[in-house]
């Protein structure tokens, strides 16, 4: 769960439908746990895949519901699988691990204004197909901003300060519905590094590599799209794509940056994406609401009525990413995260009764806590062994020491601004 975002939670209710509950799934991951007993359900093909005009691979999983949403997937193995044009032009994907289908990038990118169709036949014989998908080409997001702003914390009373981030577009490339995805990235610090590893009170190296500094990343997992139907102008102002509250995580404390990619939606695919934002949104009036008749856009030729999951996307993209410093923040007053984290440290002395340097070290770090440094006095006598939580001492417990291919350190905001002014 995303912890600098408020969002609206689906409860434990027993009466939830199984297919609601997959489809839901496999969207966001927000959603409080639920293990229905389903035994003796068929499973479900699940197709999930996005094509767009990005020069790169594109993916295709396959997998089929298990019983309870506590097992893995069932990935699905062995299919033969092509994407073709309105040409007849066929590409066939390759299966690089297990239910994972990748297309050649040297000899295929999907173009806006062309129509897709996803073909799949299984092991069985069972054959799939998709229907056509037209790729909508889509305008280039103009600007990211943010302000200031209030959120309530999943459905309390307290009242949480932050930022929102809103994008700006055109709408004058002919489509009419769009769907948003985001990948966030920020540096943090921890604040107890471990910088020595404890060998005997005599041999206490240093440690080969310090992970203090790291990047961490979030991708959405929100459904977030827009509709121009009604629209006006050909304009999308300040579409509202996140809410990042400054005390909830340490997203804001460093460096932190946001890309988010804009994607063309058909009427159809809109239409799909709008019944499963109103149902995982619905809360109480969830049960008010017929989920069967949301299916994909995936079929089974011999078999029509058989369900199948997922959705063929098929979309024209254009990103936008943009850095904030905490130095742009320091206007808004925002309230700081602390990090709750305490640092132990315990010697000898600090116990009624004679312990050794070992025994203090094999007492912290067996109730969870890590070994971070040595404490010395004015003599250079060891006193005391300090001791942190693990996600306090290290930062790859929840992040990565590789920093990421586009990542540019910011030395001032005047970089940052040249870098989005040009980007």
């Amino acid at each position: 769960m995303n912890g600098s975002r408020s969002i609206k939670r689906i409860g434990n209710k027993a009466a939830k439908p199984f297919l609601l509950l997959i489809l839901v799934l496999s969207i966001t991951t927000c959603i409080d746990p639920f293990n229905p007993d389903i035994k003796g359900r068929e499973a479900l093909l699940v197709v999930d895949g996005l094509l767009t005009n990005e020069n790169r691979s594109y993916t295709i999983r396959l997998s089929k519901t298990t019983p309870s949403q506590n097992d893995e997937p069932v990935m699905v193995s062995g299919a033969f699988m092509t994407i073709t044009d309105q040409n007849g032009t066929e590409s066939r994907l390759s299966e690089t691990s297990s239910g994972i289908y990748r297309t050649d990038s040297l000899s295929f990118r999907g173009e806006a204004g062309s129509t897709y169709t996803l073909y799949i036949r299984t092991t069985d014989g069972t054959e799939y197909k998709s229907d056509p998908s037209v790729m909508y080409s889509v305008q280039p997001i103009d600007s990211i901003i943010y302000l200031k702003d209030q959120e309530i914390l999943n459905n309390t009373t307290e009242i949480l300060d932050g930022i929102r981030i809103f994008l700006n577009s055109e709408n004058s490339g002919g489509g009419k519905y769009f769907r948003w995805i985001y990948d966030e990235w920020w540096k943090f610090s921890v604040p107890n590094p471990k910088r020595y590893n404890y060998i005997d009170p005599d041999n206490i190296p240093e440690v080969d590599t310090l992970k203090q500094v790291c990047y961490a990343h979030y991708g959405s997992d929100e459904i977030i799209i827009h509709s121009g139907e009604s629209s006006q102008t050909d304009r999308i102002e300040k579409e509202p794509v996140l809410f990042v509250a400054s005390n909830q995580s340490d997203r804001l404390l460093m460096q932190y940056c946001i890309d988010i990619k804009q994607l063309s939606l058909s009427p159809v695919e809109f239409q799909f994406w709008e019944q499963l934002k109103e149902i995982s949104e619905g809360g109480g009036d969830i049960f008010d609401k017929q989920p069967f008749t949301i299916t994909g856009n995936v079929h089974n030729i011999s078999n029509p009525s058989e369900s199948v999951l997922g959705y063929f996307q098929v979309s024209a993209l254009e990103e936008k990413r943009i850095y904030i410093l905490p130095s742009d923040l320091e206007t808004l007053n925002l309230p700081e995260y602390k990090y709750e984290c305490e640092r132990i440290e315990k010697g000898p002395g600090d116990y009624p009764y004679y312990v050794t340097f070992d025994q203090i070290y094999e007492s912290n770090t067996s109730t969870g806590y890590i070994f971070i440094e040595p404490v010395y006095n004015m003599m250079l006598a060891l006193t005391k062994l300090a001791f942190a939580k693990p996600a306090c001492a290290i930062c790859t417990s929840r992040g990565s020491l590789t920093k990421p291919d586009f990542w540019i350190d910011m030395e001032s905001p005047q970089i940052k601004n040249d870098i989005t002014r040009h980007k």
